[in-house]
């Protein structure tokens, strides 16, 4: 006998919506372990005390944004659609069967309106941050960046072109400086000062999202895209820290800047570090250095001209000063120019008779030049840490640290794409991507703990 269960859905039962969620869902240790109380402290000085009709809990409005960006769920409009049918969304909020699910315009319009131009996303990331090192699952010791590419919502073909000013960079007066020791070192002038270091560049701005930037980089799509810079503790592999770029800029530029702030708002004492080749620039290296932070830095490939010696086939000895060819010749200093490089010049009296004289130079004059930068040191410290035995293992670590971090939030969280358009918008969906994935990975090990001690 075939039986019906269509009279089931108007019938009326007496529930707890707390029997209806799985002890085991994500969603239960989330709200166990972690501590959402400082919501309502850090948006409280946004709201108004005395005027207007009642807001809609600033707890339950950020847990449905979190909501949002746990499940890779996109659309605000859809979210809240999740929410009314979702009974584990519903017991997360602390609504009932039959409350009404906040409004998907309450988000957008808090979003465009309460949190412009405020720093509430960051302080949130920020407090999750605090509470993973107050549970000592980040140590603030040894930390790995990179940066990976998320497709801006624009068409790559809908551009116009545009005349700008590369910025300063942040250690010209740094570089400056050791350029005019190093000339006097040498007994030669000092270079006449620049007060103009700004170049022209043209550029491609997008029509659609002009805050996006062109990207074009080997093995990486082309089109308009945004870069997020993005740190993690090697412990746990908890995201420290997470800074948006447009796709243009170059991963070594806001570096420095963001490991310094790391240590500045949370204590840490960092030791060590691993980046990938595209940080190995001088500057960097050199920051590092002065930092005292052991720096472990990939190798970044470089193809010298078809035909002619690369350059490690020149010898430099460090106590005369000067290179040594493969010839056995000496090129001695000559200057230091305005970028920092030493050049280092071989004889051309002794070269147009060389019989690797094909091999070495196509210069007319038969002259070899060989340059150096003033901070070189610092670049063949962080390679032979590379080298060392602590150093391949740590860079090792690289890959199932930082490349996993990203992974998951594309594959999981929906940041493969960018949601709004706008650099604001982007660094919020940057941010609370990586809270809700140092949330899910705070949870499950503190349960994992609890269970096992």
């Amino acid at each position: 006998m075939l039986r019906s269960n269509r009279e089931k859905q108007q019938a009326y039962e007496f529930v707890s919506i707390e029997d209806l969620v799985p002890q085991d869902h994500l969603l239960r240790k989330v709200d166990k372990y972690i501590d959402f109380s400082f919501i309502d402290e850090k948006v409280r000085p946004l709201y108004c005390s005395d005027n207007g009709r009642p807001a809609i809990d600033p707890v339950v409005l950020f847990k449905m944004i979190f909501l949002g960006y746990f499940y890779g769920i996109r659309s605000e409009r859809q979210l809240e659609r999740e929410v009314q049918t979702n009974l584990a969304y519903r017991w997360f909020l602390g609504l009932g069967l039959t409350d009404k699910v906040p409004d998907h315009s309450t988000i957008s319009w808090n979003r465009r309106t309460r949190f412009k131009d405020t720093n509430i996303f960051q302080d949130i990331f920020d407090e999750i941050v605090l509470q993973a090192i107050s549970h000592r699952m980040v140590g603030g010791r040894v930390l790995v960046s990179d940066s990976t590419h998320v497709k801006a919502s624009a068409n790559k073909h809908q551009y116009t072109k545009q005349m700008v000013l590369q910025s300063t960079k942040d250690y010209v007066d740094e570089l400056n400086a050791t350029v005019e020791a190093d000339r006097k070192n040498h007994e030669k002038k000092p270079l006449k000062p620049r007060e103009e270091v700004n170049e022209e560049k043209e550029i491609k701005v997008s029509k659609t999202d002009p805050d996006s930037g062109y990207m074009i980089r080997d093995g990486k799509p082309e089109g308009f895209f945004y870069l997020d810079h993005r740190t993690v503790d090697l412990k746990y592999n908890l995201i420290t820290d997470v800074h948006v770029t447009p796709g243009n800029v170059h991963d070594s530029v806001p570096y420095l800047s963001r490991l310094d702030r790391q240590r500045e708002r949370f204590g840490f004492q960092v030791e060590a570090i691993a980046l990938d080749s595209g940080y190995l620039t001088t500057p960097i290296c050199r920051g590092l250095q002065n930092r005292k932070i052991f720096a472990v830095i990939a190798h970044r490939r470089f193809h010298p001209k078809q035909g002619l010696f690369p350059k490690w086939k020149f010898t430099f000895d460090g106590e005369r000063e000067l290179y040594v060819c493969p010839a056995g010749q000496e090129l001695k200093y000559r200057t230091t120019d305005r970028k920092g490089y030493q050049q280092y010049a071989s004889d051309p009296e002794q070269c147009k008779n060389c019989p690797f004289l094909n091999e070495c130079t196509q210069s007319k004059n038969h002259r070899k030049v060989v340059t150096r930068h003033v901070w070189e040191d610092s670049k063949e410290w962080v390679r032979n840490n590379r080298l060392s035995k602590s150093g391949k293992q740590l860079y090792r670590k690289r890959k199932e640290t930082i490349e996993r971090s990203f992974a998951d939030a594309k594959e999981l969280h929906g940041f493969r794409y960018c949601r709004l358009r706008g650099l604001p918008n982007v660094r919020e969906q940057a941010l609370m991507t990586a809270a809700v994935q140092n949330m899910k990975k705070m949870a499950i090990q503190l349960d994992r703990r609890e269970k096992q001690g």
